[in-house]
């Protein structure tokens, strides 16, 4: 009952959260636009959505399948990882003021998921330039899907809260409700890189690269993204490597889903890539005030 009441509680902050992103980045007059071309947009991304979706689903059906390979290959980088940073997580515990626990929580479990699912939003309702970036952030997801489940796969390891009695497990002290929940979505042995942190930083990485049309939401996704990143450390789930191995990750997807879909619309018959960002013939309107 507690699993349902978090993920319900969880589902609705995500919905309102990117709601209100996408309204604040996009703008009322687009998002009134939008409604009457969503099949257009929907045809246009539909391969990549399709694709992304079929990942995930593999991903979920070989779960046991790659636990039983884990644990025969039973290659543990925990050791490895301690000693590259010894107490660095604990340190940064110390130095973090109690007061921004609630703050950092929040982050790691409603952040991140706003973070994954405002930036399709915005990108999918804006006038102009989004699908293109749209489908980069999907091919990023891929990515970072693909290459994180083999190293999942790969390696065991565990975080500094389970191998290091000097970091305490923040988060689910402060809200034990929420360990059902992350037990049931991944392994407590997914720790090679931070999937929270290679995740993160790809969609800061594509709102950078989408920075001119879309300014707001490029602050609002480095801000969160960071706070996302600095939360899985302070909160005692990963190690820094774990961290820096993620953003990694998270910054390579990004360039490699720039250039699938670069030649991917190239290659589209009849069609044209995207505008990217840069200069522009014609002024364009500020995202939000129109």
């Amino acid at each position: 009952m507690a699993l349902l009441r978090v993920t319900a509680l969880t589902g609705l902050s995500v919905i309102v959260g990117s709601a209100v992103t996408a309204l604040l980045c996009v703008g009322p007059r687009q998002l009134s636009r939008a409604t009457n071309d969503l099949g257009h947009r929907a045809r246009d991304v539909a391969p990549y959505l399709a694709a992304a979706l079929g990942l995930l689903a593999v991903k979920q059906l070989t779960q046991g399948y790659r636990i039983r390979i884990s644990r025969a290959l039973d290659w543990h980088i925990t050791d490895e990882l301690y000693a590259i940073e010894g107490e660095f997580v604990t340190a940064l515990q110390r130095a973090t003021p109690d007061a921004t626990l609630e703050l950092f929580s929040a982050a790691y479990m409603l952040g991140f998921a706003v973070l994954l699912v405002a930036g399709p939003a915005v990108y999918f309702l804006a006038r102009e330039g989004g699908q293109r970036h749209l489908k980069e952030l999907l091919v990023a997801y891929m990515v970072n899907y693909a290459v994180g489940t083999l190293c999942y796969t790969l390696f065991v390891g565990y975080g500094p809260r389970k191998y290091l009695d000097s970091v305490d497990g923040l988060l689910y002290q402060f809200y034990p409700e929420t360990q059902e929940l992350t037990a049931a979505v991944a392994s407590n042995t997914n720790v090679f890189p931070s999937p929270h942190a290679s995740l993160s930083v790809a969609v800061a990485a594509v709102a950078w690269r989408s920075r001119r049309r879309f300014p707001r939401w490029t602050w609002i996704a480095g801000a969160l993204a960071a706070t996302v990143v600095y939360s899985t450390m302070y909160l005692g789930i990963h190690w820094a490597t774990d961290v820096l191995a993620g953003a990694v990750l998270g910054a390579g997807s990004a360039a490699v889903g720039a250039r699938i879909v670069t030649r991917a619309e190239r290659r589209a018959p009849g069609e044209g890539p995207d505008r990217l960002d840069g200069p522009t013939s014609e002024p364009e309107p500020t995202p939000g005030d129109d």
